[in-house]
């Protein structure tokens, strides 16, 4: 029994790619199959302007600082440290961090300086001091502020007023009202 095609059905022409774009859609560093599926390691460099993590010695460009996605959380104290990758389809250019290595264990005789704390509180008569290693939030009801590691401050609520018995100055390389 054989099966007649539709006259009008489309057929799907081969697309003919010019030598540019042809090179552009070809990963960099890309390994094969099996290679894709490997966990490979790297130096964990530290983190863009928006908080998202860099690692740097990725098989394939190894003296390049490559930006990663995480699938764990990441802290100053661990820059520098190897964390484990998967390459996302091979690509060395999109590695996504699952893992941070452990260092090994000191010699009972070597001393081992602490890690600092991820949270601290220093207060006095006169000073509170708060840290944290990626942000601090103080909050009440509607109203918020936030701070960053990358030196971001929020200030989010219903009713903003800001008040001065002097000066009030509002500085920055850009400033946008509304």
């Amino acid at each position: 029994m054989s099966t007649l095609n539709d006259p009008f059905e489309v057929l799907a022409a081969e697309e003919r790619l010019d030598e540019f774009e042809a090179l552009s859609r070809k990963s960099v560093g890309a390994a094969s199959p099996a290679a894709a599926a490997a966990a490979v390691t790297a130096r964990f460099h530290g983190f863009d302007h928006d908080d998202g993590p860099l690692v740097a010695g990725v098989a394939g460009l190894p003296h390049e600082i490559v930006p990663a996605r995480t699938t764990v959380p990441l802290l100053r104290s661990h820059i520098g440290a190897t964390v484990v990758l998967l390459l996302d389809n091979g690509d060395a250019r999109r590695p996504i961090i699952v893992g941070v290595l452990q260092e090994p264990p000191r010699p009972v005789g070597e001393a081992a300086a602490d890690p600092p704390p991820l949270v601290s509180v220093q207060a006095d008569d006169d000073r509170l001091v708060l840290s944290a290693e990626r942000e601090i939030v103080l909050r009440c009801g509607d109203a918020s502020v936030t701070l960053t590691r990358a030196g971001r401050v929020i200030l989010e609520g219903s009713y903003v007023i800001s008040r001065s018995s002097g000066y009030n100055k509002i500085k920055g390389a850009a400033v946008e009202i509304n």
